[in-house]
């Protein structure tokens, strides 16, 4: 019976390559770029462990496990939506006993681009000991249980929280929070850099990586004993010889390993006999919303349904997330470099941002896009009504951040050419987006997925659509930049009023006549966008 799982995802799993081109470029790409991380993490233990000192491997494999272990139990609580091929409800009329089927998920969960990558790296970084025959096996095996507690506890965790991961009012507030965390990666580990180089500066006699060292040390002897690098530290604790403390960290893995397998078996019998049913009582009517408080023609009717998409539909609201995020990014960033042009560029970037988060509103829509088939909507309604809730909020945002940026670099006489570029960036985005909506559409996740979620074959696509609406964005904006960058360079209350009327008139020029542009295009192929939109995975 685990053969055939594993039979049926193997199956699954090639099926994709037959749906689209976009989905087999995109596993192409996908396993490629894992293949290179794997060859080069393997490489680099290895390397630690052959040529230089193998407790530096033992240190890497240890502290690498433990943040591959949590990234298998934490990430699938964030992207929740994620591929269920082999959801277990649908073995339910099968009668199939629930430790075969437990055995055969947790067997068939190995088979796809993360899974294999976590198998390879853990079965070749334990080749990091490669000169020391028996605490190479004593690695291998602490591999194996390294990556069935990956798998195990990642399943245990899903299962057991089903029920809060149904719920739509958890993944909005998740989403926000996982977008707020992957944001702030980038500072985060600026900082960390920054602290780095001050400790150098304050010690020039040692390096980064001798001042590091203990800190690793220690840290690794902690997570030894936790349930994330236990198993990760079975290899290391044979090179030292200390037995007594070896019989401990493997009880800790097989425990780690039996406990999450039982949990996992509990919550799937659980969730098989006493499935989740709909409540009986249905949510109060509001009222019509922002339907009820627009002029009654179709633009307006786009407007307000854009609008409510906006706030209600965390693919929208979790972009408008990151806004507030980016000048503490930009923040971080100039005061490591001591810079503050990071975060003056702060305001035309949020701007740009803002324009070209609608290029792609055609696909957001997923099947609705038949009301406006259906309904005749025609071109220049859609298009207007899809920019006129950006043209609302998206220059006060705007001119916020660029008051903000100047205000922390106390650069005011910036103001004026800063308000003039990004006021033009988002005018000129915005237009390019209405155009290129209307013809270039790209898969993405569906109503009630996670928007971290990327469907299979759209990585390509997405980079695509992307690349060829910057490269048009920055052509179409060169006036703009030419006149701000003067006023940068030559300065002058002249040059910063002279930006800014270029910026909003030339802006608006390419806005209407984008818009006019992708019109005719959405009428023209209307019958191809509603076929092409109902066609994604």
């Amino acid at each position: 019976m685990v053969a055939r799982f594993l039979t049926l995802k193997l199956t699954l799993m090639g099926n994709t390559f037959r749906k689209s081109v976009w989905q087999t470029i995109g596993m192409i790409v996908a396993a490629a770029y894992a293949l290179g991380v794997v060859g080069v993490l393997v490489a680099g233990v290895v390397g630690l462990g052959v040529f230089e000192n193998p407790a530096w491997a033992g240190l890497a494999i240890t502290l690498g496990g433990a943040l591959t272990v949590l990234g298998w139990w934490i990430i699938p609580i964030f992207a929740f939506g994620v591929d269920a091929t082999l959801d277990p409800h649908r073995f339910t009329t099968f009668a199939i006993p629930r430790r075969t089927l437990v055995a055969g998920l947790a067997v068939a969960g190995l088979v796809s681009v993360p899974g294999i990558a976590t198998v390879l790296t853990a079965l070749g970084t334990a080749f990091g000991w490669v000169l020391e025959p028996g605490t190479l096996l004593v690695a291998l095996v602490g591999a194996v249980l390294g990556v069935a507690t990956c798998i195990i506890g990642s399943r245990a965790i899903t299962t057991l929280l089903a029920p809060v991961l149904e719920s739509r009012r958890y993944r909005e507030v998740v989403t926000l929070v996982a977008l707020v965390l992957v944001v702030m990666i980038g500072p985060l580990i600026g900082w960390l850099a920054n602290g780095a180089e001050t400790s150098m500066e304050a010690d020039p006699g040692s390096s980064t990586g001798v001042q590091l060292l203990p800190v690793f040390q220690q840290a690794a002897g902690v997570v030894a004993w936790t349930p994330f690098g236990a198993a990760w530290s079975l290899g290391s604790t044979a090179h030292d010889g200390d037995w007594a403390v070896l019989a401990g960290r493997l009880a800790v893995a097989l425990g780690t390993i039996a406990l999450a397998w039982l949990v996992w078996d509990r919550a799937l019998g659980r969730a098989l006999e006493r499935p989740p049913v709909g409540g009986g009582s249905g949510g109060r009517a509001k009222g019509l919303g922002a339907f009820g408080r627009v002029p009654f023609s179709p633009t307006w009717a786009v407007a307000a349904r854009t609008a409510t998409y906006w706030l209600r539909d965390p693919r929208y609201s979790g972009s408008l997330a990151i806004v507030p995020l980016l000048p503490v990014i930009m923040y971080f960033s100039s005061q490591s470099t001591g810079n503050y042009f990071l975060l003056l560029a702060t305001g035309p970037f949020v701007a740009w941002i803002l324009g070209f988060s609608i290029s792609n509103d055609i696909a957001y829509d997923n099947t609705a896009f038949a009301l406006h088939v259906a309904s005749g909507v025609d071109g220049r309604a859609d298009r207007w009504g899809r920019a006129i809730p950006m043209l609302t909020v998206g220059p006060l945002v705007s001119i916020a951040t660029v008051i903000a940026s100047v205000w922390v670099a106390d650069d005011w006489h910036l103001t004026l050419p800063l308000l003039g570029l990004a006021l033009g960036s988002l005018l000129v985005s915005t237009g390019v987006s209405c155009a290129a909506s209307a013809r270039l559409v790209y898969p993405v996740a569906k109503p009630g997925e996670s928007p971290l979620k990327s469907p299979q074959g759209a990585a390509v696509a997405t980079m695509v659509s992307q690349g060829l609406g910057f490269v048009v964005t920055l052509g179409l904006s060169i006036p703009v930049f030419a006149v701000g960058i003067a006023a940068l360079v030559l300065g002058g209350v002249l040059w910063g009023v002279a930006t800014l009327v270029v910026g909003v008139l030339y802006g608006a020029l390419i806005l209407v006549l984008a818009v006019r542009f992708g019109a005719r295009v959405y009428d023209r192929r209307l019958p191809e966008l509603l076929q092409q939109v109902q066609s994604f995975p």
